[in-house]
């Protein structure tokens, strides 16, 4: 990965990152030195720095010339991670100041919008596969407030979900998985199966997992179901094995009754169908 590369979580322009890169290797330096260095033109290298220094990452030194020295990396990380605070702050602020008229203008019409919808229609919206459906079951991580309950082949998408899984963890949350057993997979998948389950031993030893003797129907992830039926969500895939990921769409559903019986079929399967460890 080029350095410019490496700051892109930074949310850096190509100029600030080249910027930033050539002052951590140089250290304190002046602006026309900087821009000798780097490439970057001297017209644009003082506002370059500027909105350096503004977003905390580097130093103003005052005098004649100007310096400008970087903090050091752990600090730009930790500013980096307090900018996006304060940035969400700002912005739930400004959300909260709008509620009450928003919930005034608009709450009334979706309520009569709402009073045409069949209940048929009200049991699934879907998602693309890929990022909106990973996306989605972040949030369902984020929003537990009991259980997590996942149903996977390999779990394979532990990477883009692994914030918010240890995030549900850390708030005591409890985690299940039932994966598929490795002998109804093929080679590639055991091979991620298994780098994902010592994964899971290693570096989240909360979640349980078990491992289903038959094939799953229904791949996907649900949350706090209840048995009066009153509660929780699901996201899910049907299985298609002849249909690609990319031309598929995940369901969602906040009907109480069909994620309780998803927690029947769950709980079916873990206590009567499953072996803790694959032989």
């Amino acid at each position: 990965m080029s350095d410019v590369g490496l700051f892109e979580t930074l949310e850096l322009t190509e100029y600030e990152a080249t910027a930033l890169a050539e002052l951590l290797r140089l250290g304190r330096t002046t602006a026309p030195n900087l821009a000798e260095a780097t490439g970057i033109p001297k017209a644009r290298i003082y506002g370059v720095l500027d909105s350096l220094g503004d977003q905390g990452y580097v130093k103003i030194i005052p005098g004649r010339p100007k310096e400008y020295q970087p903090r050091s990396p752990e600090a730009i990380l930790e500013r980096a991670k307090e900018n996006k605070r304060q940035e969400f702050e700002s912005f739930e602020r400004d959300v909260d100041g709008q509620r009450e008229e928003f919930l005034a203008r608009f709450g009334p019409a979706f309520e009569r919008g709402g009073d045409e919808i069949t209940p048929a229609e009200e049991l699934f919206y879907v998602v693309d596969v890929g990022e909106p459906s990973e996306s989605e079951t972040r949030r369902l991580y984020h929003e537990a407030d009991r259980a997590v309950y996942v149903l996977t082949k390999s779990f394979e998408y532990l990477e883009s979900v692994e914030p918010a899984l240890e995030d549900a963890l850390d708030r005591g949350i409890g985690v299940r998985a039932l994966f598929h057993h490795p002998d109804l997979l093929d080679d590639e998948e055991r091979r991620i199966q298994e780098r994902i389950v010592d994964r899971l031993r290693a570096d989240h030893a909360g979640v349980e997992f078990r491992f289903s003797e038959g094939r799953l129907p229904w791949r996907g992830t649900f949350t706090d179901p209840s048995m009066e039926y009153d509660d929780g969500e699901a996201i899910f895939l049907v299985e298609e094995p002849d249909v690609p990921n990319h031309m598929r769409q995940a369901a969602i559903t906040e009907n109480g009754s069909f994620v309780a019986g998803f927690k029947r079929y769950f709980d079916l399967v873990w206590d009567h169908e499953s072996a803790a460890e694959p032989t």
